[in-house]
């Protein structure tokens, strides 16, 4: 929680922002209060109802939202999960308005916690290539924020 509030303490974009949370069904916490105590919206995405979801995904890279509908698309702990990232990732692009904030939150170290799958450890270099598959993103900050996570966050070009 400490390294979300970190990146979207420094979001310097309209106010108040829209939020998509992706893998937001809530396993072991949540990002919503975070984002509704700043006075933003908050809709949080996941491929099976329950709490904390608010819209289901019956395909894991189309979601069912418009182009560039949300300032702000946030994940956590959720990459490690996603068969292939390199179509995730560029579906959260999309989603994205110009000049808004992507920040994905993953781990590099981690034991076996399949949810249903658990599939990559993502470093930095990883990360990187994750953004460049997009081919609209900018300003990278990926940072190993502590022995076992890593944080990327990245702008859409304008």
């Amino acid at each position: 929680m400490v390294e979300m509030t970190r990146i979207l303490d420094g979001w310097q974009g309209d106010q108040p922002a829209s939020v998509l949370d992706v893998g937001a069904f809530d396993v072991n916490g949540c990002y919503r209060n975070m984002v509704e105590r700043r006075g933003w919206t908050y809709v949080g995405l996941d491929l099976q109802g329950g709490l904390n979801v608010d819209v289901v995904s019956r395909e894991p890279y189309m979601w069912p939202i418009h182009d560039g509908q949300y300032d702000i698309v946030i994940s956590g702990s959720t990459l490690e999960h996603v068969e292939m990232p390199w179509k995730w990732m560029p579906e959260a692009a999309r989603v994205l308005r110009p000049g808004g904030l992507l920040a994905v939150i993953t781990h590099t170290q981690l034991a076996l916690h399949r949810f249903p799958v658990d599939c990559w450890r993502v470093m930095p270099d990883g990360m990187t290539v994750l953004f460049d598959l997009c081919g609209n993103l900018r300003d990278y900050d990926i940072r190993m924020y502590c022995t076992t996570d890593i944080s990327g966050v990245a702008y859409k070009c304008s």
